[in-house]
């Protein structure tokens, strides 16, 4: 049996799919296998998987439409890995990453999910000059509610044994357990993680490097943000019982990290409108990310208000500076 299986969850990924497959398929650690979940998709997904076959460490499962999260799931049940990572289908992992989990992990035996940081890149795959350059140690629940270290679905490597901790399986549910809630459409990875860390003894642990390029898709951006939050609040209602006075505690601010991420995403699209709004939300939510973080707050209000009352240019002519000064 390998050590570590890769899922890769794949919904009308035939623009990327090849570009993350040869990612994955260039890991320094070699004792692996790929798990490609065809989602049911509807365009030439299963049949780049296919092609890729030839490697014997690639498998493709497919299935009708169950969305990100009954992808994973369906990954999870077929892995035989005593490890498991993720990469959606649009994102890359560095030839490193593999090997700096299993190391990880091995070195730790009271963490059970080991990620990275992530750079940021476009629809191309051009780096956009952002980064998710997460907090790696002493992560507490609090942390992952307030800024969510894993970051994002691509970055982290699990023991299979957590896993099978945070499994359970609905009454209407025929096939498999699940991990991920399959009614979430969006939120359902800090769900799952606030699971772990509000129901087990598991740590969560980062490892040094951008190893992960997270792909941001901009088309829909503004009806995402707002899908996205209504997704978190809906996170916040489920877990709210299994521990009140923590949230009664955290919340509020957490929820002000919250609208401020989303502003700042806002902010990426030049969405004026949207960006402000978020803002000042956040503001008004909690004052705690203006003191816990001040320069990344101040950045966000001076990048929203410059962007609703001169407009898109200055910030577009920035991101095109920073664009110049990294290919030189």
């Amino acid at each position: 049996m390998p050590t570590a299986s890769i899922v890769v969850p794949a919904y009308n990924a035939e623009a990327t799919l090849a570009e993350t497959l040869a990612s994955l398929q260039a890991q320094t650690y070699d004792d692996f296998e790929i798990i490609i979940v065809d989602d049911g998709s509807q365009d030439a997904t299963s049949e780049i998987a296919r092609a890729h076959q030839g490697d014997t460490r690639v498998r493709l499962v497919g299935q009708a439409n169950r969305g990100l999260a009954g992808a994973r799931n369906t990954g999870i049940a077929a892995a035989r890995g005593t490890l498991i990572g993720f990469c959606d289908a649009d994102d890359l992992w560095m030839p490193e990453k593999l090997a700096a989990h299993v190391h990880h992990l091995k070195a730790e035996p009271d963490v059970g999910v080991s990620y990275s940081g992530s750079a940021l890149i476009d629809e191309a795959g051009c780096m956009m000059g952002i980064k998710q350059a997460p907090r790696l140690k002493n992560v507490t629940a609090a942390h992952v509610l307030n800024r969510n270290p894993i970051g994002n679905g691509s970055a982290a490597v699990i023991r299979k044994t957590v896993l099978e901790a945070l499994a359970y399986r609905p009454s209407f549910e025929t096939e498999r357990d699940w991990v991920f809630d399959e009614t979430f459409r969006q939120s359902e990875d800090i769900e799952c993680w606030m699971r772990l860390m509000l129901k087990t003894d598991w740590q969560i642990e980062g490892v040094p490097g951008l190893l992960t390029h997270y792909r941001i898709n901009a088309g829909g951006l503004s009806a995402a943000l707002d899908r996205q939050l209504e997704a978190w609040e809906r996170m916040v209602a489920k877990l709210r019982p299994l521990n009140p006075e923590f949230f009664a505690q955290h919340e509020p601010s957490s929820r002000a990290y919250q609208l401020r991420y989303l502003a700042r995403r806002a902010i990426t699209n030049l969405d004026r409108d949207k960006a402000w709004e978020l803002f000042a939300r956040s503001v008004q939510e909690s004052l705690r990310p203006v003191f816990e973080e001040p320069m990344k707050t101040f950045s966000t209000f001076a990048a929203a208000l410059v962007l609703k009352t001169i407009g898109p240019g200055p910030i577009t002519r920035l991101g095109q500076m920073k664009s110049k000064l990294q290919s030189i």
